[in-house]
């Protein structure tokens, strides 16, 4: 199976999770575009989603999905989302695609958290892919030395704002064997939006492909 085949069929397991008749929480990312797309065709299971980014809005609509506002909603069984990383407490590094404040407030708002990746996505310890960090504008230069001084080396990601109009900083070189706690301290450094690191609230269960087949994670 290639990268698509192993997508599709995550997206396709994801389905079952779905609560009929409720609202679902969708986040961003190629992989959660399967899942609008399977999502599209069970549409009158569902009264509607909660998105975390403009992308995904903009796909759950041409899928014929209503589009909620959270605060309309306030909170709905499922959130469905992708990462760039995941770890075996079910730990993640999200934000690859810039949407990591939006997912990490409409996580929170669900009572269970669905994570659909590849085999890939698994790791012992988090770190290999670049850690984003949404910041606001002044603080760029601050939070770059702040993350120098844990060993990070980070890199202002070129020609992007996120759906907020903030950049985004991408921190290479970190080896996260607290994700817990980096979460909490970057999460306090004024000017920081949110860190991309979903440890606090991490996946409630994690559904993974590989070509030989896909495996069910849970913490």
């Amino acid at each position: 199976m290639n990268q698509d085949q192993l997508k599709q069929a995550v997206a396709r397991a994801a389905i079952e999770h779905v609560v009929d008749g409720a609202v679902v929480g969708v986040g961003s990312g190629s992989t959660v575009g399967f899942f609008i797309r399977e999502l599209g065709l069970v549409r009158h299971r569902v009264r509607g989603a909660v998105s975390s980014s403009e992308r995904s809005s903009a796909l759950l609509r041409e899928q014929g999905i209503e589009v909620l506002d959270l605060d309309a909603v306030g909170t709905m069984p499922v959130y469905v989302d992708g990462a760039d990383e995941i770890d075996g407490q079910l730990r993640m590094i999200k934000g690859g695609g810039g949407a990591l404040t939006r997912e990490k407030i409409v996580a929170a708002a669900a009572e269970r958290f669905v994570c659909i990746v590849d085999a890939s996505k698994v790791v012992p310890v988090m770190g290999r892919f670049p850690l984003p960090i949404e910041v606001i504008p002044m603080a760029c230069g601050l939070v770059t030395r702040w993350c120098a001084q844990l060993g990070g080396e980070a890199r202002l990601r070129a020609g992007f704002t996120t759906d907020n109009g903030n950049p985004i900083l991408d921190v290479h070189g970190l080896r996260i064997a607290d994700p817990v706690g980096l979460e909490t301290e970057i999460n306090q450094w004024p000017g920081v939006v949110t860190v991309g690191l979903f440890a606090r609230r991490g996946a409630d269960v994690a559904l993974v492909a590989d070509p030989a087949g896909l495996r069910t994670l849970t913490r």
